[in-house]
């Protein structure tokens, strides 16, 4: 197992350097390799927001995007085995649907309503997590007739599952030095109804909408599955409670971009119809450093003093709000610095404004 192991993870790691910058590339050529160590017969690899759990866009496989829907239904609003915000907090973030159901995949609603119907039969989930944080999601599907997953298939699978979700923290970073300037500064708005049936989009919204699919590799037809994600959320929300407490949001890293936010509610209605409200826009410094900073591997101080930074805070500032000594201050920024891979407070405020898109708040 270790001479197999330390082959795989080679491979994984010779594939990450060909593609160091394109998560969508990436997971298109990971699922290829896959097929050397787990076989199977379909797959969808889900980047996430590490903060929402919520999709920034999936690469999937014939066979898969029929069901595609099917899925998120049943991931946010049904309780089912192996669910994604279950299996992030999992000890072992890596689940068989054969072993949870202890071999009754009939148990399952999801089995019996999308995957049995798609002539899928055994699923292999895994969270995909590095130091604590999720970044995405795996799903492997064997075809009826086709032997179940094996414990030590999931075995393999839990061994590889930090390899992949380090390389989509490190694509969630590839942004390009120079300064960003061609987000929409509209707002893209977009009405669906509970179906997710568009109902009316502004331009600004049509052009994210274009610019999602053709990133996912989907056709006109197709929602993308960030905008699926945050409204499963508010419909989940509004199931749960009979109001939404917050809007559902996911922050995203847009290639060759800024960071962007895609927000969605429940409209109130005079009948009993459901309507979603969906809202592109740039994301904010409050969206955007939590993940940022997770992806740089800070500590809950350091977080504490980035988000104090941006806000424009000093160093005595920063001693006084934080309750700490400014010589512990200077110890927390120099570590920050060799972090973030820069040598000053300057050159720091500068990746955050330029690179990331950053706004001072106000």
């Amino acid at each position: 197992m270790s001479t197999n192991w330390e082959a795989s993870k080679r491979k994984l790691m010779t594939l990450a350097e060909r593609f160091s910058h394109s998560s969508q590339d990436y997971r298109t050529a990971l699922l290829q390799l896959l097929r050397e160590f787990v076989p199977f017969d379909g797959a969808c690899c889900t980047a996430v927001d590490p903060q929402t759990l919520l999709s920034t866009g999936a690469i999937t496989e014939d066979g898969v995007e029929a069901i595609h829907q099917g899925i998120f239904e049943h991931e946010y609003l049904r309780e089912d085995f192996n669910r994604y915000d279950h299996l992030c907090k999992a000890t072992e973030p890596v689940a068989t649907l054969s072993q949870a159901t202890e071999g009754q995949l009939e148990r399952s609603d999801r089995y019996r309503n999308v995957l049995l119907p798609a002539g899928f039969h055994d699923e292999m989930r895994a969270a995909l997590k590095y130091d604590g944080a999720c970044w995405g999601f795996l799903t492997l599907f064997r075809s009826q007739g086709r032997p179940l997953f094996s414990e030590q298939e999931r075995e393999c699978m839990l061994a590889l599952a930090p390899l992949i979700a380090y390389q989509l923290r490190k694509t969630s970073l590839s942004l390009p030095a120079e300064e960003n300037t061609w987000m929409e500064e509209e707002m893209g708005i977009l009405m669906l109804s509970d179906q997710f049936t568009l109902l009316a989009a502004n331009p600004t919204a049509e052009k994210w909408l274009s610019l999602l699919r053709q990133w996912e590799s989907i056709d006109r037809g197709t929602l993308p599955r960030p905008v699926r994600a945050v409204c499963s959320r508010a419909l989940s929300q509004l199931a749960e409670s009979g109001h939404t407490t917050s809007m559902a949001k996911v922050c995203i890293r847009m290639p060759d971009g800024p960071y962007m936010t895609i927000q969605a509610s429940p409209m109130n209605s005079q009948s009993s119809t459901v309507h979603l409200a969906v809202l592109f826009g740039p994301a904010k410094p409050a969206d955007m450093l939590p993940l940022i900073a997770e992806a740089y591997g800070l500590s809950v101080r350091e977080k504490q003093i980035l988000d104090q930074i941006v806000r424009g805070a000093s160093t005595k500032e920063l001693a006084r709000t934080l309750h700490i000594s400014a010589y512990t201050v200077q110890d927390h920024l120099k570590s920050i610095f060799v972090k973030t891979g820069v040598s000053s407070r300057r050159e720091l405020i500068w990746q955050l404004f330029t690179r990331f898109g950053v706004q001072a708040n106000q």
